[in-house]
């Protein structure tokens, strides 16, 4: 498990709870950090990473969710779940739009995130979506 005062690990932690906060809420992005933040109490994430996750993310959403289907075809994105569908579209972006994260950090992180807030399975899910999508990366044409 990482260390609960590594700012970047901390970042991706902010990104998916406001991301996650998209799905049952109208509020706009700056709220759902800002909520986030307060329930979480996270003050020593790397700010421009979160904001780089979470406009990523948002920008790219689309894309990323049609590489998900493609590379966990038996699971239509409605059968997901949401903190699963989170942690898979935060670490695409990192793999294949970001390319400031190595692979094997992108997908490390994706799976503590998993253990930290997804359920018994999560972890081996999103792990083995991870690695159909690096496995057809070349495919994506991103």
């Amino acid at each position: 498990m990482k260390s609960r005062t590594d700012p970047r690990h901390t970042a991706r932690k902010l990104a998916l709870t406001s991301i996650f906060c998209w799905l049952f809420s109208e509020i706009n992005d700056e709220e759902c950090l800002l909520l986030a933040q307060d329930l979480l109490g996270y003050e020593d994430a790397d700010p421009e990473l979160t904001k780089s996750i979470i406009e990523g993310v948002k920008k790219s959403n689309n894309d990323i969710d049609r590489i998900i289907e493609m590379s966990a075809p038996e699971w239509p994105l409605d059968k997901i779940s949401k903190v699963d569908l989170v942690i898979l579209r935060i670490a695409i972006y990192e793999l294949l739009y970001s390319k400031s994260v190595p692979e094997k950090v992108a997908v490390d992180e994706a799976v503590e995130l998993a253990k930290e807030f997804g359920n018994d399975t999560s972890q081996r899910f999103v792990n083995g979506v991870l690695g159909n999508v690096i496995e057809h990366k070349k495919e994506h044409k991103i």
